[in-house]
């Protein structure tokens, strides 16, 4: 079926321009104009603000019988939410489409609307001009009957562009499967709109003695690694610090150490002694030019930068996410009066999704066990049968260790500097995971081989990775686990949105969500409920189980991992740090609730 036989109400390309209320970074948007253009009859609709604000509804069809078509849909939604009208039925994202079709190519122009002409051979505008009329726009009304017209043109640019880019991006046999990896955006609409509430008192004060603490927290965590001499960084020494502990450092193409911040934070994530200077390194870019970006309600609002990883997950931006922050961070995290948060994020949920994807038994039932890691050590030999955590905590610690460094792909030599052993003793404990879980090891190596020799590989719904020669074997292996992981997160959030549930942010595999303190356990019953669906229909049947914690106000946010720095930071403050330590209350597990299919899994 053509597509203007089955959107007999029209492919409408919709484009607004909007700045944040008030001026101030972190405010809900504040819609200034719209242009939407008919695909088929080039009809258009120009309408500026005041135009807007007096219908309670979009000009143009939004149901069933209409395709609404934009480049980053979370965007325009967000100006829909403002507005009160209701969203569309049907989307269809060109930022979505566009990162699908390049997604692991050797194309490396982003993913911008102007990428997108570029990589088409489109002409567009300069970007001097792109950003001086954005500048336009965010500088705020009042604006002059010409201003008014070439926002307008500007606005109209971008929907004529769509035009151009929708016929390139519509590949009919991927046209449902991209449809639906579109609806995410209504979803991510509503989580940026609502917002992480935040402790502004403290941030306040942070940001205003941000100078006076640097030092001692170098001072604090540095004489562990010893790689700073005064507030400077010193690579020579950093590079010393691997190499003596046989930490095999990415580097780029010119042959220096690659040094980026997304790069630091994966290492840290495969070798946990580097945490803590990777915290510290965040912490101390962040106090020299703080960013996050928080609303006048004390909300921090960002961009999800939906789709962002090859493997699909968001990428907030690390500095402007609250999330994204060092560990110690989030402790400005604190629910308003009256209300409650819950952090729910499922329990090993790379284990799990690898031991049904490889259908390794021996693997789902370590997983089925409630302690994987102490199932792998019992399996492996390392413990007794009956050892539990309590009875054996330094068994199940490198357990845990082998078991995450495998999921990352480490060395054993990576593996013995994360348990501080001789090489020998991380053979051993990879050869011993080898043993335990046999399929999975044979699994994961066909997974890197078919994706070679197909050149692609996709998850279950259908999200792909192409493969060329330049993509690593680590990549490859972990694209099934991880991406999964992500479809898996997507679903989870469309249906505990559509069961009523206000989702703040999503944290790789985990969800914040916000509601009366009355209501929370209802509310953590309804998203556990969700995650477990989401679960079962991305691994066949298979459920992962979750764990929740709430915060009630006035209690915030606590990391136990990073209790020490941000007791540091408190004392440096000159402030009493016991009064910042109420934790968040455990949640006992809930019972099964309603899981109705309401979000379908895409066609092929």
């Amino acid at each position: 079926m053509k597509l203007c036989e089955r959107f007999p109400e029209g492919i409408w390309l919709i484009d607004f321009e909007f700045h944040p209320v008030g001026g101030h970074e972190g405010n809900l948007p504040v819609p200034v104009c719209m242009v939407a253009r008919e695909y088929q009859s080039g009809q258009t609709l120009r309408l500026w603000q005041d135009e807007l604000q007096r219908l309670s509804h979009a000009p143009f069809p939004t149901g069933n019988g209409a395709l609404f078509v934009a480049f980053y849909a979370s965007a325009e939604f967000g100006c829909f939410i403002q507005l009160g009208w209701p969203l569309p039925a049907n989307v269809f994202d060109l930022h979505v489409a566009f990162s699908w079709i390049t997604n692991g190519s050797k194309w490396s122009g982003g993913r911008s609307l102007l990428a997108a002409l570029q990589f088409y051979g489109f002409h567009s505008i300069g970007v001097v001009e792109k950003e001086a009329m954005r500048d336009l726009v965010m500088r705020g009304g009042p604006w002059n009957a010409d201003e008014m017209h070439d926002i307008l043109d500007y606005c109209e640019s971008d929907v004529l562009a769509l035009s151009k880019l929708f016929p390139k991006m519509v590949h009919k046999q991927e046209f449902d499967r991209l449809m639906f990896y579109s609806s995410y955006h209504r979803a991510a609409a509503y989580i940026e709109a609502v917002g992480v509430p935040i402790d502004v008192d403290v941030l306040t004060d942070l940001q205003s003695n941000r100078d006076s603490i640097q030092q001692r927290l170098i001072e604090v965590v540095d004489k562990d690694f010893g790689v700073y001499e005064g507030t400077v960084f010193k690579i020579e020494r950093f590079k010393a610090l691997c190499l003596a502990h046989g930490v095999v450092w990415p580097t780029l193409p010119s042959g220096e150490w690659d040094l980026k911040k997304e790069t630091f934070k994966r290492m840290a994530a495969i070798y946990p002694r580097l945490e803590a200077l990777h915290q510290l390194r965040k912490t101390l870019a962040l106090l020299r030019s703080p960013e996050l970006p928080v609303g006048t309600d004390g909300r921090n609002r960002v961009l999800s930068s939906l789709y962002r990883t090859k493997t699909s997950r968001n990428a907030p931006s690390s500095n402007r996410f609250v999330f994204g922050l060092p560990g110690w961070m989030r402790f400005l995290i604190k629910p308003p009066v009256g209300r409650a948060l819950a952090i729910i994020d499922w329990s090993q949920q790379e284990f799990g999704i690898a031991a049904v994807l490889s259908k390794d038994q021996a693997m789902q039932s370590a997983y089925l066990a409630d302690d994987p890691y102490m199932a792998f050590a019992i399996l492996s030999r390392l413990a007794p049968h009956g050892a539990t955590k309590s009875t054996h905590p330094e068994v199940r610690k490198l357990a845990k260790a082998c078991v995450l460094g495998v999921q990352y792909g480490l060395s054993a030599q990576g593996l013995a500097f994360n348990i501080q052993a001789p090489k020998v003793y991380g053979q051993q404990l990879l050869e011993a995971h080898q043993r335990a879980f046999p399929n999975f090891w044979a699994w994961t190596n066909n997974v890197h081989n078919t994706g070679r020799y197909k050149g692609e590989i996709r998850s279950t719904f259908g999200w792909r990775m192409q493969i060329h020669p330049e993509i690593g074997e680590r990549t490859i292996k972990n694209f099934p686990v991880q991406t999964n992981g992500a479809e898996m997160l997507r679903l989870a959030v469309m249906r505990m949105l559509d069961h009523g549930v206000c989702v703040i942010a999503t944290i790789h595999d985990a969800v914040a969500i916000e509601a009366d303190m009355g209501e929370i356990e209802e509310a953590v019953v309804r998203a556990q409920a969700a995650m477990r669906w989401a679960s079962a229909e991305i691994l066949n049947g298979f459920e992962l189980r979750s764990e929740a914690e709430i915060v009630r106000y006035p209690d915030r946010f606590i990391d136990d991992d990073h209790v020490g720095m941000w007791t540091t930071v408190m004392q440096l403050l000159g402030r009493d740090p016991s009064g910042y330590r109420a934790g968040p209350t455990p949640v006992e597990p809930v019972p099964q609730a309603d899981t109705s299919v309401c979000v379908s899994r895409t066609p092929g």
